[in-house]
């Protein structure tokens, strides 16, 4: 269940192992974060195609728009396979709740995103149409989707892109609080920002002003952090008589994910989750449900695609153990 790359390593391993896998997948095509996460400019769909054209012809089944929980029982996923693997990410979006958030002109970035893959990929999308065209666009959330937001809206022809973040700007070379071995505290910029975007650190959004309806800006203010004994960011508190005003047509929350979605299989058939939001597994990937495993973002949070590919060949080898007894 779902074809992420945690997903279809699962897939792939097992079928190499000799049992018959077929994924499950709710989108119209197969991939993902992969496909519909990230923008072409960064990893070209072709690759996606022809790894699944592989796995395909060596006898993984794929069933594209099938939503576990709507299309399919989960009950019936129990008692048609030997095991069901979730690798469905973790999708929940973190959210701003804030005065004028529902006004138009607000949305999630992986809405934006998955919105601009799709029209590339020629598929069709039942949402309204989210574009950055001619538009003052504001980006609130400094990490890798946030970067893909401002790469995005460039192509698609923004007059302007602002990529704000309510942490403080990280140094130009390696801070001494994440010493080698450690991933190093230092700025990152990528080929997006280079493209063109006005990046403004310790900044928090307040409120979203509106005319009309509208989105018309965003009203900010500036914050400060307080530093732990290692000189890192520990507390933050709001700097007086800051507040500013950035003028936007289009607002896209790019502030990381919660956990995985609560609907659909997770909720029908009561697989636990752990404090974090993501899927509570034993030391053998298992959930609470028996025969019913999860692996990649689903459990650990949203994070690297290694780390994803990493954890599925784990869980395939736990998963044949199982399947073996």
């Amino acid at each position: 269940m779902g074809s992420g790359p945690a997903g279809l390593t699962i897939a792939d391993q097992l079928n190499h192992m000799g049992h018959n896998v077929t994924v499950y997948e709710q989108d119209q095509k197969i991939g993902g974060i992969l496909r519909y996460g990230i923008p072409d400019f960064k990893l070209d769909k072709k690759i996606i195609r022809r790894r699944i054209d592989l796995m395909a012809a060596e006898g993984i089944i794929f069933e594209t728009g099938v939503t576990i929980g709507k299309d399919i029982s989960a009950n019936y996923l129990l008692s048609r396979f030997d095991a069901v693997c979730i690798a469905c990410g973790a999708r929940e979006p973190r959210d701003l709740p804030i005065p004028g958030r529902d006004v138009d002109g607000v949305y999630f970035a992986m809405d934006f995103l998955t919105q601009q893959n799709k029209r590339i990929g020629r598929e069709s999308f039942a949402c309204k149409e989210i574009t950055a065209k001619a538009k003052k666009v504001v980006v609130i959330g400094g990490g890798d989707t946030g970067s893909d937001c401002v790469g995005t809206s460039i192509r698609q022809g923004a007059s302007s892109v602002v990529q704000i973040e309510i942490m403080p700007k990280p140094p130009e070379t390696r801070d001494q609080s994440t010493p080698w071995p450690q991933w190093p505290y230092v700025i990152r910029s990528s080929s997006s920002h280079k493209e063109g975007c006005e990046r403004i650190w310790n900044i928090m959004t307040k409120s979203f002003e509106c005319d009309k309806g509208k989105l018309k800006g965003l009203n900010c203010v500036k914050v400060e952090w307080e530093k732990d004994l290692l000189g890192r960011p520990k507390t933050m508190k709001e700097v007086p008589n800051s507040n500013l005003n950035i003028p936007a047509d289009l607002a896209l929350i790019a502030m990381g994910f919660t956990g995985v979605e609560k609907k659909g299989m997770i909720s029908d058939i009561g697989i636990k989750l752990a404090k974090n939001g993501s899927i509570a597994v034993d030391e053998n990937g298992m959930t609470n449900i028996k025969g019913v495993f999860a692996a990649g973002d689903s459990v650990a949070g949203a994070s690297l695609v290694v780390r994803a590919i990493a954890a599925g060949r784990e869980l395939a080898a736990k998963v044949n153990d199982f399947l073996k007894k």
